[in-house]
């Protein structure tokens, strides 16, 4: 079995003052428990761990513990899933893993029974595109065996164009996690497909790429042309009897995305949404504002 390694991490001790200032600490007292899962296929795992979670602490009132697999491959499976309880006395996850080879339905259904019955997620890049089986590329249907992980996420995604950027538009500039954010353009990103969007989903940015011919395609036609793909990058989701909360966002395979304080205040601000910690303009609630 693979393993992980669990990142320790130290409370920084508060001052407390008098008046006001002593209000203000106290509410700092129990930060956001954040569950970081990391690890697997295709991308510098080992570094945005870090980035996120340095990210995500300068941001708000929280704590990010990072389970971390070093394993590279596709079939990279956390310990921490092999438990039950395994979400047990975290406020939110951030999936960050990338494990497409995962098929353990039991193992899977684990991972998704504690959103199901209310812990929130926050979904990275290539979570998008793990725990899959069956025929997946083909739009799954609501309730068969392998639209389970799709069905959390709120989109089945299953495959990329080349890394060139991404123009990111906010296409639902009202809603709290993107309110006052301005469009922008990533460095070199993958631009995740949408084969089918769920009833349940509210898109908030959308992301147009100008894709060049691969080589494949021009081996076949020497005359195609660069095409403009657009799809959408940011989303919430409801999920399971319980509505929980679900925020994805398929931005994120190199580190100087997720190092761009735009990312990191997007994540920061998915974070505090789907916990319900996030006022109606957009700022974090008293007790997880920094």
């Amino acid at each position: 079995m693979k393993y992980s390694i669990i990142l320790p991490f130290v409370l920084a001790a508060l001052t407390v003052t008098s008046g006001v200032g002593a209000v203000e600490n106290a509410t700092k007292e129990a930060p956001l428990k954040v569950l970081l899962v990391a690890g697997g296929c295709c991308h510098d795992y080992a570094t945005q761990s870090k980035l996120l979670k340095a990210g995500i602490e300068e941001r708000i009132n929280a704590v990010v513990t990072v389970v971390f697999n070093p394993s590279t491959s596709t079939d990279t499976r956390f310990e921490i899933y092999e438990s039950d309880k395994w979400a047990e006395g975290y406020d939110v996850v951030l999936h960050d893993e990338c494990s497409a080879a995962v098929t353990d339905k039991i193992y899977v259904g684990r991972i998704l029974a504690a959103h199901r019955n209310g812990v929130p997620a926050v979904n990275l890049h290539c979570a998008m595109h793990s725990y899959r089986w069956g025929n997946f590329r083909e739009p799954v249907e609501l309730g068969a065996d392998n639209a389970s992980w799709y069905e959390m996420i709120g989109v089945q995604s299953t495959g990329h164009g080349p890394q060139s950027p991404i123009d990111v538009r906010y296409t639902d500039a009202d809603h709290p996690v993107t309110k006052g954010f301005r469009n922008w353009t990533t460095v070199n990103e993958e631009l995740y497909n949408n084969v089918q969007v769920f009833g349940g989903t509210r898109a908030l940015a959308s992301g147009t790429q100008r894709q060049q011919p691969r080589k494949r395609e021009l081996k076949n036609n020497p005359d195609a042309k660069p095409r403009e793909a657009n799809a959408i990058v940011v989303w919430t989701n409801e999920y399971g009897p319980n509505k929980t909360k679900i925020f994805s966002t398929t931005l994120g395979h190199n580190n100087d995305t997720v190092g761009d304080p735009r990312y990191l205040d997007l994540v920061a601000r998915g974070l505090l949404w789907s916990t319900g910690n996030l006022s109606s303009e957009g700022k974090p609630t008293a007790a997880y504002a920094k």
